[in-house]
């Protein structure tokens, strides 16, 4: 597939859960525990190398199922170099930098850059960046969306930041094409509401 080009590794999904900070285990069983409610998207953040072994185990669960795995918080060229290593599907940061989107696109690998103003979602668009990560989503609003729709309609926008179960719904309803929820799985009801909506 091309470097930039998001969908493959999303396919229909419309939900991705983050799984940030916590041990390979907890890694583990929270992943498997997502894909069994049909949540097939996973991102484990890799802000400090203490955190590879989480990913590494969350990938190779995910290859035996079928299901992708993204390194997130991928702040440099060094840390897409360890997140490939890892055998990341894909790489996400939480804002746009076009040295670490080309150095994940020189391994293949689909990049998510961060975006919260329409100069960077263009940016990246004259970058051939197509898929974005709107960062952070709650601050911005669904009707940041619909606005932004208008002038750059060619444009996928993945919510993050501030969601839940409870306010996902919204941003799905204004174009979201996929939401990423995260701090608020620390609420051990939430995989089973947004299940409820990956299967929307």
């Amino acid at each position: 597939m091309p470097a930039h080009d998001f969908a493959p590794v999303l396919g229909a999904a419309r939900v991705m859960v983050i799984l940030r900070d916590l041990p390979p285990d907890e890694t583990l069983r929270l992943a498997q525990r997502a894909w069994d409610l049909g949540i097939d998207v996973v991102e484990v953040p890799v802000r400090t190398p203490e955190a590879l072994p989480a990913l590494r185990a969350a990938v190779a669960a995910g290859r035996e199922r079928g299901r992708p795995v993204g390194a997130g918080t991928v702040l440099s060229v060094e840390q897409v170099a360890r997140a490939a290593e890892a055998g990341a599907a894909f790489t996400v940061a939480p804002g746009l930098d076009l040295a670490v989107a080309d150095a994940a696109a020189e391994r293949g690998l689909p990049h998510l850059p961060g975006v919260a103003t329409p100069t960077e979602a263009q940016r990246a668009r004259d970058h051939g960046l197509r898929w974005l990560k709107a960062f952070p989503a709650v601050s911005l609003g669904p009707a940041w969306f619909r606005a932004v729709a208008g002038p750059l309609p060619e444009l996928r926008f993945v919510a993050t930041g501030g969601l839940d179960a409870g306010n996902a719904g919204e941003f799905l309803a204004a174009g979201v094409r996929v939401v990423a929820v995260g701090s608020a799985l620390a609420d051990p009801g939430q995989v089973d509401r947004l299940a409820e909506l990956a299967r929307a």
